[in-house]
């Protein structure tokens, strides 16, 4: 059993995997001064919950862009069950041609979202992952990776808004009934889910100018379920991409 662990800036997805079927996928909070031992429980919840056992864990594999918790992580996956993880970086094999000017640079969550895309999915492709950034990955019909965009997540985005303002508040990822919102937390909630999709459809629009062609688009991450709904494109939702892309990564690369 293959255990994979993605480590975002807010949020840690984690899944076990038996062959191609995955088993579980959960989410724990990025916490950037706990302990091995701290991830070493809540992996063993997690874990013990989907009725599994960290003992039939036999191979494990991470991808990070929170270099300080990649290594304490680590030191978990180690505790729970003997194996030392395999981490995506430089000198992994992952198949991915990447077009950028500097390749290295290319975060290892991007390259794993990819490395599923053109595994699972036609290309030309555009993956859109809604984290703590929104990110969009462009992949051409070649499987090339040609580049992307980043812009602020929806979440961040609120956090802003509210931080930055006296009178606004807090408010739920809900869609409203209507675009015209008539009190304030609709007004609000239709600028962050509305005004968010209508951003997705421009990009995608855009970037399919770009292209000359007309692309797959997939979306992952914790709050693409919450908004790609509202999208009159046609977008695949895949919750599961980033671990399919770390269990490609790591059938490539296992001795």
């Amino acid at each position: 059993m293959l255990l994979a662990v993605d480590i975002g800036n807010t949020n840690i997805v984690m899944g076990c995997i038996d062959g191609t079927e995955i088993l579980f996928r959960e989410r724990i909070s990025t916490d950037r001064i706990a302990t091995d031992l701290e991830y070493a429980s809540l992996m063993l919840s997690a874990i013990s919950m989907n009725s599994l056992s960290a003992k039939d864990i036999t191979g494990a594999i991470i991808s990070s862009v929170v270099p300080s918790v990649t290594g304490t992580v680590r030191k978990a996956i180690e505790k729970i069950s003997g194996v030392s993880a395999m981490t995506v970086g430089p000198g992994v094999k992952t198949g991915l041609s990447i077009m950028i000017d500097n390749p290295a640079s290319l975060g290892s969550d991007l390259v794993v979202g990819a490395v599923a895309g053109i595994n699972e999915y036609a290309v030309p492709q555009i993956i859109i992952d809604m984290g703590t950034a929104t990110t969009f990955s462009v992949i051409d019909s070649k499987k090339n990776f040609l580049g992307g965009i980043i812009m602020t997540g929806m979440a961040v985005s609120s956090d802003a808004l509210t931080s930055r303002t006296s009178q606004l508040p807090r408010i739920a990822f809900e869609t409203p009934k209507k675009v015209i919102g008539t009190n304030t937390v609709d007004s609000m909630k239709s600028g962050l889910m509305f005004g968010t999709a209508s951003t997705i459809e421009g990009l995608i629009k855009r970037i399919e100018a770009e292209l000359g062609e007309k692309c797959t688009v997939i979306a992952t991450g914790g709050l693409a379920s919450t908004v790609c709904h509202l999208c009159e494109r046609e977008i695949v939702l895949d919750d599961d991409l980033l671990l399919k892309g770390l269990r490609i990564i790591y059938s490539k690369n296992k001795h």
